[in-house]
C-alpha cells in the first residue's frame, strides 16, 4: 500500500470537537506523511516579528483525518516512524500573559528568537539529524509533535487545550519511534495533529519549544476495544522500554493523580493486582515525568517499564 499525504494544505484544525468533518480517510494500517506548518502559521520569521498576545487561532493540526471502522470504546494507534523538520528555521518567543515565568520583571514578553537550522559535519556527527543554533549553541534536532489529538467525546477543546482526546500535550515521547494510542470517542476517530518542535525540552517553560513546520510518517490502526486490557480513557504512549500514562488537569497535582489511577490500571490488569497493591507497586517502578507547565491545563506522564508491563494491547 503506498504511503499516502495529507497536507495542512487540504485542511487544518484549531478546535477539536464532537462533530469534526473529515479532509481524508484511510483504512486501517495505512502509512501517512502528515505534513504541518509551525504553530504560529508562519507569522514569526525574524527577531524582529514578535506575538503580542496568544492568537485566537493557534497550533493549526493538520486534518481531521477519519480512520475507518473506528468506533467509540476503541482505541486509536498512531505509530511515530519518523518526524522531519521542513523549513530552515524554527523560532522560540515569550509572550505576554502566557509561560512559566510570565509574572516575572526580569522575563521580557514579547521576544523572539529564530534558530536556524544546520545540518551536521561529519565530524560533529550525532544521531541528531541536524541542529538549531540559539544564539551561538548548537542543539541538536529531536522533532516533537506537540498537539495530537481525536475528536473528544463531549465538550469543544481548542488546540491549544490538552485533555482526555489529546490536544496540545506537549510530551517529549510524542516523537519518533513511539507509538502513541488515544481513545476513541466518534465514528472514526477525526486525528488531526500538528504545532511541532524541532526541540523542547521537558516542560516547555517559556510556552514554546523552537516552532517549525514539520512532516511526519505514521502508521494508524485501530484496536478493538474489546480486545484491550484496559478501559483506556486518555492519551498513552508506548516506547521501546516504557508504557507512559498520560494526563492533563488544572493542577500538577490532579493531573499526577490521574497519571497514577491509569498507571494502576495497567498494573492490575498485567499482574492481577488489586488497586492497592498496584498503588504501591507503582510507587516502586513508576516514574512521574512533567510534559509542560504553560498550557491551560498541565500535563504529565507515568512511566512504568516495559520489565514491569508488557501493555495492554
Amino acid at each position: 500500500m503506498p504511503r499516502e499525504t495529507v497536507s495542512h494544505e487540504e485542511g487544518a484544525i484549531y478546535e477539536f470537537t464532537p462533530d469534526l468533518e473529515p479532509i481524508a480517510e484511510v483504512e486501517p494500517g495505512t502509512e501517512l506523511t502528515i505534513e504541518t506548518r509551525d504553530s504560529l502559521d508562519g507569522a514569526v520569521q525574524a527577531d524582529d516579528d514578535v506575538i503580542e498576545s496568544v492568537p485566537d487561532e493557534v497550533n493549526a493540526a493538520t486534518g481531521p483525518i477519519a480512520v475507518a471502522g473506528a468506533e467509540p470504546g476503541d482505541v486509536l494507534a498512531v505509530e511515530i516512524e519518523d518526524v522531519r523538520v521542513a523549513e530552515d528555521r524554527g523560532r522560540v518567543i515569550t509572550i505576554d500573559g502566557f509561560g512559566l515565568l510570565d509574572a516575572y520583571d526580569e522575563i521580557e514578553a514579547p521576544r523572539t528568537t529564530i534558530t536556524p537550522v544546520e545540518e551536521i559535519g561529519d565530524a560533529d556527527a550525532t544521531d541528531a539529524d541536524g541542529i538549531i543554533v540559539f544564539d551561538d549553541l548548537a542543539v541538536p534536532v529531536d522533532p516533537v509533535i506537540g498537539t495530537i489529538g481525536v475528536a473528544p467525546a463531549d465538550e469543544s477543546y481548542t488546540t491549544l487545550v490538552p485533555h482526555d482526546h489529546g490536544g496540545n500535550l506537549d510530551t517529549t515521547d510524542v516523537s519518533a519511534g513511539n507509538t502513541a494510542y488515544f481513545p476513541v470517542f466518534q465514528d472514526g476517530a477525526m486525528l488531526a495533529m500538528g504545532d511541532c518542535k524541532a526541540a523542547m525540552a521537558d516542560g516547555e517553560m517559556c510556552g514554546t519549544g523552537s516552532e517549525i513546520a514539520t512532516a511526519i510518517d505514521v502508521t494508524v490502526d485501530v484496536i478493538d476495544g474489546a480486545d484491550a486490557a484496559v478501559d483506556l480513557g486518555r492519551p498513552l504512549v508506548e516506547t521501546p522500554v516504557a508504557w507512559k500514562t498520560i494526563a492533563s488537569a488544572e493542577t500538577m497535582e490532579d493531573a499526577c493523580e490521574l497519571a497514577n489511577l491509569d498507571a494502576i490500571d495497567l498494573l492490575v490488569a498485567e499482574h492481577g493486582f488489586d488497586p492497592t497493591e498496584a498503588y504501591m507497586f507503582s510507587s516502586l517502578v513508576g516514574g512521574l515525568e512533567i510534559s509542560q507547565v504553560v498550557d491551560p491545563l498541565v500535563t504529565v506522564r507515568n512511566a512504568i517499564p516495559k520489565d514491569y508491563c508488557e501493555g495492554p494491547f
